[in-house]
């Protein structure tokens, strides 16, 4: 009995249907039938009758009918439910036998084919003598027959052909081969079910009344039986229902058997395959509460009935496949449309039926003896190759009493038992239920099950020997207990995967793993670090390690021959690992001391090491790699000596390092891309250690974050005080290159304004401050670039001011020399400036020189605020016009009035008003002021029309209230026209507030003589609900106007944007929805429900 005795029989799991036999069809050769036959079984679909067809030939041999028995006095039952018994009723004995053949009501054979037509009833019906099975005749007919009644000849001939066929009217039936054949063929099978039902319902009142007969004493079994029958056979009716309650009865007669050691197994099995039938019912009816009570009720009841003792491995297999195939069942049920929840969902099934298989493992390695003779004969063989009854001993079929009848024949089945177990793989079954858990806490998001689960995977494959799938899956699993921080649980693992790499020679896994388990996050004991510290620094000594502990002998001498080949293998002594997927025994930490380095500063880089493990580690190589590689030759240290890179444990040791930064680096970041430590040495195995960035391992980061959010230091002693804190360690992975501060000064005199025509004189006084002599001092003076085109043509600079310097003088002097200068000297340059116009203008002047390796730099951060101008004005549309005033005078300026001399626009508002009377202007201080205009209809005979002037009345702040005002008067530019077919503007309030109505009323004018369609959407809006017309189209008349009604509700307080309206004129496509749309308001304030701020708080905001 291998491990497929527990396999449930595929005629209790599958559903059952009612089964027709057809007979007189020859598939094969007759394309009539074949189309019959292809109409029956093809295609079909769920709304069709539940039958299983099967075609027969006519003298098919059906099992024999044994005969009835009247009295049950003297029987006594061998068995509760025989093997064969579901088979029979499923595929052998038919509901129904339909007999083809065809005749046509016309046929001019018509009495030869009549007594054919009986003879083959006749031996159909011999072939079922004493069962129940109805018959029925098909005829098979080329020709549509005429409604009931109309055709007298088919009605008398039916009537004979039910006479000499000793058929019912009810059980003959006709067939057309037509275009329809379809359609009759499902009018068919509804006829065959019905037969079908009734004979189904006879066979159920047949064992129901078998009950009467029955006694408690000596037919406890027979009890069982009868209700299962009765079940099953209901279920092959469609009666689900009586089926459950059958089921549920047969349920409790069979738990109130007499249970021994001899007929334990039979009653469990029969138990499972009840059970298994009453979950499913349960599901199929939608009540999965009443599956898991019925499944937790029959687990209750059976867990404790092991039976034989030597034989307690079969317990846990049964306990087992009980667990998957409920597991089975309510996945199915999911699929079909039933919800599951993280608590309770098929996966808590699987890994159940996996422990199981864990315990039915362990109990055969205790129980099982190995290399034990397989007995002869085999007691296991049986004469019909099968057992009778389920769940019953091959060696004493029938027997029912406590005590086996040969003693010595029991031991030989158990002993053929346990060997036969031997040869159960044990880690498949185990690990094909676990990745069934695994799939279904994954579904249903629950991470620590399946990491769970995967770890006993993992150990299953390592059992099983698969070392390398499991090191895939323990490795896998690791990473979230790294960061989760559940350092036993990970130690545990850790040590798996260390015996896994062991046994395939995985040289790099093996260093790997011993660096994690001598780091901190391992909770092994001393004397176990010790022994994993001695074989790491063997194979870094090119040297095969001892043998891991709680590995089989045989295991490990195949894992000897295969450190030897890898051992003597060349080329491959130099492995890298990235420590940040690990935690190793060595921590790294690197910093630059500051997060800029002027250029003339030599930039400085510490790196921090520590060593968790019980002895002191030596190192051959630590390297330092930044983002400007040529800088990396700098951040190298090789051990010189023995002691100089040694590092001892839990105590730091830094590395200092220092370069000088290239002066076309100035302004750039340099980071810290790696660091590398190489362990072992040429001569050995050299392994580099590679962190990413500035150091840190997979916990780093969360020990970072504890140790800045602790608030409480301990008291130190001044000693304590002296040693390096590990963790109050930074980690500063970049800084700036930045230019080299000058020691110069320069100052520039002059007397302004600079005059028409006039050779202005800058004095320039540069004076060196620096500690050597500053060499190669150059001057640039002039025009800073960058200005107005025409400036450069007006302005001009020369060094020479005894003559007035003509137009060919440049507007910028580059590189004048002016010598060196030595420490604390000082020189005086005059620069003279001619400006043949008016105008503010900017120079610069810029000192340049060079001192052993300083570069003088300089950053400028600039902001400015960008217009958007309007490029075309809509005609009989309001728009606005800004006005900017900028004084460049280095006096105060008072702006007495400003005014609009307007030509073809007009003002929107009654009265123009200055906005800025009496307003003084500084130098620098702009002034700004707003106009509504309006371009009447009239004007849009032109593209482009005349705006007017602007006038401003100004004086200097320091003269005397009598002085004359001077007038400036500015051109304002010309404005070009568009005409728009549609004008929308809104009304709505200055704000809203959050989840209170807020009324918006739009406003569409058609400015056009022709009748306009608009269609108009609404976007919907994230921080809005609103209520109104989502979608429309509407007719607006010539100069009409129509309103618009929505309330919108705010979700969200501060600037939130409107619903947007989408609108489009099917009478005029070259209108696009944006254009149309830039009358109307984007935003408005929200404010926050239950409070009032002032309008200057909605102002600020």
């Amino acid at each position: 009995m291998a491990g497929s005795q527990w396999e449930l029989p595929p005629e209790l799991c599958c559903r059952p249907m009612a089964f027709v036999a057809l007979t007189g069809l020859d598939v094969t050769y007759n394309a009539v039938h074949r189309a019959i036959w292809d109409a029956f079984c093809a295609n079909r679909r769920a709304d069709r009758v539940p039958i299983s067809f099967k075609v027969l030939p006519g003298d098919h041999e059906y099992p024999k009918c044994r005969t009835k028995r009247t009295s049950y006095e003297w029987y006594i039952p061998k068995g509760i439910v025989k093997t064969g018994w579901m088979n029979k009723h499923l595929n052998l004995v038919p509901a129904l036998v339909v007999l083809f053949y065809e005749l046509d009501w016309d046929d001019p054979q018509w009495k030869e084919k009549q007594s054919e037509c009986a003879t083959k009833v006749e031996i159909v019906r011999t072939s079922l003598q004493g069962r129940n099975t109805k018959v029925a005749v098909v005829l098979i007919q080329k020709k549509t027959p005429l409604p009931p009644g109309e055709d007298l000849v088919a009605s008398e001939r039916a009537s004979a052909l039910c006479s000499s066929c000793d058929l019912s009217g009810k059980s003959l039936f006709v067939l057309p081969h037509t275009d329809h054949l379809v359609g009759y063929i499902i009018r068919l099978e509804n006829a065959f079910y019905e037969h079908a039902q009734t004979y189904y319902y006879t066979e159920i009142r047949r064992v129901k009344s078998h009950k009467e007969f029955l006694n408690k004493t000596t037919h406890q079994l027979l009890f069982v039986r009868h209700q299962f029958k009765m079940a099953f056979l209901s279920e092959l009716k469609q009666d689900t229902q009586n089926a459950l309650k059958y089921y549920r009865a047969a349920y409790s007669l069979v738990h109130e058997l007499r249970a021994h050691e001899t007929n334990m197994l039979e009653i469990k099995t029969m138990a499972g395959f009840i059970n298994y039938k009453i979950c499913r019912l349960c599901f199929q009816h939608n009540t999965p509460l009443d599956a898991i009570a019925q499944f937790r009720k029959h687990i209750d009841l059976c867990k404790k009935k092991i039976g034989c003792a030597e034989l307690a491995f079969e317990h846990s297999a049964w306990m087992s496949k009980q667990f998957q195939s409920f597991g089975e069942l309510f996945d199915e049920a999911i699929k079909l449309g039933l919800t599951a929840i993280q608590t309770q969902n098929p996966g808590f099934y699987y890994q159940q039926a996996a422990c199981y298989s864990q315990d039915r493992k362990q109990m055969a390695q205790q129980l099982c003896q190995a290399g034990v003779t397989y007995p002869s004969p085999d007691p296991l063989d049986t004469q019909s190759g099968g057992l009778d009854f389920y769940g019953q001993r091959p060696w004493r079929q029938g027997h029912q009493s406590i005590d086996p009848t040969d003693p010595e024949k029991e031991k030989l089945g158990i002993l053929a038992l346990q060997i036969k177990e031997t040869e159960v793989p044990h880690s498949e079954l185990i690990i094909a239920l676990l990745s069934n858990a695994v799939a279904q806490f994954k579904k249903y998001k629950c991470p620590r099950m399946k990491s769970h689960l995967m770890v006993q995977m993992g150990e299953e494959y390592y059992h099983a020997k698969d070392y390398t799938k499991a090191l895939k899956l323990l490795d896998y699993v690791m990473c979230d207990y790294r960061t989760e921080r559940w350092w036993p649980l990970l130690t545990a693992i850790l040590t798996t995967a260390l015996h896994c790499a062991y046994l395939m020679a995985s040289v790099k896994d093996y260093i790997i793993y011993c660096m994690e388990l001598l780091g901190r996050a391992s909770t092994l004991k001393e004397e176990q670090k010790l022994r994993i510290e001695k074989n790491l620094f063997k194979v870094l000594m090119n040297e095969i390690p001892e043998a891991e502990s709680e590995c089989e002998p045989s295991s490990v001498s195949a894992a000897r021959s295969l450190w030897t080949d890898r051992m003597a293998l060349s080329g491959s002594n130099e492995l890298t690992v990235e420590m940040q997927d690990y935690i190793p025994f060595i921590q790294c930490k690197a910093r630059f001391l500051s997060p800029s380095f002027h250029v003339d500063q030599p930039i400085q880089l510490q790196v921090f090491l520590r060593a968790d493990c019980p002895h002191s580690v030596s190192f051959s190589k630590i390297t330092v790699s930044l983002s400007n590689q040529e800088y990396n030759q700098w951040c190298v240290v090789e051990s010189s000596g023995q002691e100089s890179m040694r590092l001892l444990p839990g105590k730091p040791r830094c590395y200092n390092f220092s370069f000088v930064a290239k002066t076309e680096d100035v302004g750039k970041k340099v980071e810290i891309t790696g660091v590398e430590m190489m362990l072992g040495s040429d001569s050995g195995r050299c392994v580099f250690l590679s962190w990413r960035g500035a150091g840190g391992d997979a916990a780093s980061t969360q020990e970072a974050l504890q140790a800045s959010r602790s608030s409480r230091r301990w008291g130190r002693g001044n000693e304590a005080r002296q040693e390096l804190d590990w963790d109050s360690l930074t980690v500063q992975h970049s800084t700036m290159i930045i230019s080299r501060v000058p020691r110069i000064c320069v100052q520039l005199s002059h007397q302004p304004p600079a005059l028409t025509n006039e050779m202005f004189c800058i004095s320039l006084t540069v004076q060196s401050q620096e500690e050597a002599v500053a060499k190669d001092v150059k001057l640039t003076a002039g025009l800073k670039p960058g200005q107005e085109a025409g400036l450069g043509q007006t302005t001009h600079v020369t060094l020479d001011g005894s003559n007035v310097c003509d137009d060919n003088a440049p507007a910028l002097l580059t590189d004048l020399p002016l010598g060196d200068l030595k420490p604390g000297e000082k020189l005086e340059k005059c620069v003279y400036m001619r400006c043949v116009s008016t105008g503010p203008r900017v120079f610069l002047f810029h000192v340049a020189y060079s001192i052993d390796t300083a570069v003088e730099g300089r950053h400028i951060v600039c902001r400015c605020h960008k217009f958007e101008p309007l490029e075309q004005v809509a005609v009989d549309i309001p728009f606005l016009l800004m006005t900017d005033i900028l004084s460049s005078s280095p006096r105060h300026l008072l702006l007495s009035s400003s005014s609009l001399q307007l030509l073809t626009v007009t003002s929107n508002t009654p009265q123009l008003k200055s906005q800025l009377q009496q307003v003084v202007l500084q130098t620098g201080e702009s002034a700004s002021e707003c106009f509504c205009l309006r371009c009447p209809p009239d004007a849009n005979s032109s593209n482009t029309v005349a705006t007017g002037q602007y006038v401003i009345s100004w004086r200097r702040k320091s003269s005397s209230a009598d002085s004359p005002l001077i007038q400036t008067t500015v051109t304002l530019p010309h404005i070009i026209l568009e005409s728009v077919p549609l004008y929308i503007y809104a009304d709505l309030p200055s704000f809203g507030r959050v989840r209170e109505s807020l009324p918006v009323r739009y406003h569409i004018e058609n400015r056009t003589a022709h009748v306009q369609e608009v269609e108009i959407a609404v976007d919907p809006s994230d921080a809005f609900m609103f209520s109104g017309l989502k979608q429309v189209r509407l007719r607006v008349l010539p100069g009409t106007e129509q309103l618009m009604l929505y309330n919108y509700y705010p979700l969200m307080a501060g600037y939130q944007t409107l619903p947007q309206l989408n609108i489009s004129l099917p009478r005029c496509p070259t209108s696009s929805s944006p254009a149309l749309r830039r009358f109307l308001p984007q935003r408005i304030f929200v404010k926050p429900q239950g409070r009032q701020p002032d309008d200057a708080s909605i102002a600020a905001a």
